[in-house]
């Protein structure tokens, strides 16, 4: 298996919660309908929690401006990722695709292979 990872941040005209409906109820729906013919196995949504422990956590990090989100794609090889890919040229996206309706960024950062990533704890 391969992970493909996406950091997205809303766009500034969009609320936390309307981003965060959208993403859930319309975006999320609409990869399920495509999944197979993407070649996803897993779509997995983590919704970033907002709050003065978030803010603490990433002043003490001194990271970056919190993501609103984290998308991760599962695929079952690189060949599967590839396909995806090829398939996409000829496929017409439907008027709502992706979270560009809602996003301002959607940044692929880290492409894992499984079962390579080890738990360290749980």
């Amino acid at each position: 298996m391969i992970k493909l990872i996406f950091c997205l941040r809303r766009r500034q005209d969009i609320s936390e919660e309307e981003f965060h409906r959208y993403w859930r109820h319309e975006h999320g729906p609409l990869v399920i309908r495509h999944a197979a013919t993407l070649g996803i196995r897993r779509y997995v949504q983590l919704h970033t929690v907002s709050g003065p422990v978030n803010a603490m956590l990433a002043a003490t990090r001194g990271g970056p401006e919190a993501y609103d989100g984290v998308a991760e794609l599962w695929f079952d090889s690189a060949d599967a990722l590839a396909r995806r890919r090829r398939r996409r040229r000829g496929w017409r996206r439907p008027p709502i695709w992706p979270a560009t309706k809602s996003a301002s960024s959607i940044t692929p950062v880290l492409l894992f292979l499984w079962p390579m990533n080890k738990a360290i704890i749980g």
